[in-house]
């Protein structure tokens, strides 16, 4: 029998089977995303998003103060985002400005994160 498939081999419910099958990502984009979710699960680079987000715009020690992060582990994480192509930067003489990349999705900051927080908690209601 192979992992993940009935006796018989057939599914219960073969609509359903291939309505998920059209609709999973590929292979490549689930590499991708994780990647991505993996950047985000980093306690400093969420806070530091979060900042971005609320804020629209800000310089590395300011992003460090806000986050209470040292400016070295700020600009760290800043590259890294910015490499992932979630952060952009913006060079204004010696000082860099960094803010979210204008594709980042709106829904993801204002209800998934701080939903799945409360989910985490255990928070039931809407």
């Amino acid at each position: 029998m192979t992992p993940g498939h009935h006796r018989s081999g057939l599914p219960l419910d073969p609509e359903r089977v291939e309505r998920a099958r059209k609709r999973l990502p590929s292979p490549e984009e689930t590499d991708r995303l994780t990647g991505i979710l993996t950047l985000m699960s980093d306690p400093t680079r969420l806070r530091l998003l979060y900042a971005l987000d609320l804020a629209e715009e800000m310089c590395v020690g300011d992003v460090a103060l806000a986050i209470g992060s040292s400016e070295d582990a700020t600009g760290y994480a800043l590259r890294l985002l910015r490499t992932a192509g979630l952060v952009v930067r913006r060079k204004q003489g010696r000082l860099a400005y960094y803010r979210l990349s204008e594709d980042f999705p709106e829904p993801l900051r204002q209800e998934c994160l701080l939903r799945l927080v409360a989910l985490s908690q255990g928070d039931e209601s809407d």
